[in-house]
């Protein structure tokens, strides 16, 4: 995990090569989560079961496919979206 200023970067790509459950390692960094910070998520694959269960905790997320069997996923809560526009 590396942590910028306002992003809290995770990298998944690694524990799933070497078959690691990933869930409880991002479901941490998001209990970490200071308000206004973003999660940025890399994965192998685009991981639509986690949007649902971080929608579900308020969060947005946009996702783009960088390479193959590289997806970057940026989580926000929502009212932290709210609070950019203020």
């Amino acid at each position: 995990m590396a942590e910028y200023e306002n992003v809290l970067e995770v990298d998944v790509r690694e524990d799933l090569r070497l078959k690691k459950e990933p869930f409880d390692k991002i479901m941490t960094a998001v209990k970490s989560l200071k308000p206004g910070q973003t999660l940025e998520l890399h994965a192998p694959f685009n991981p639509v079961p986690l949007h649902s269960v971080l929608k579900r905790r308020g969060f947005t997320h946009e996702a783009e496919k960088l390479e193959r069997k590289h997806w970057k996923v940026i989580y926000r809560k929502k009212e932290d979206e709210i609070n950019e526009h203020n």
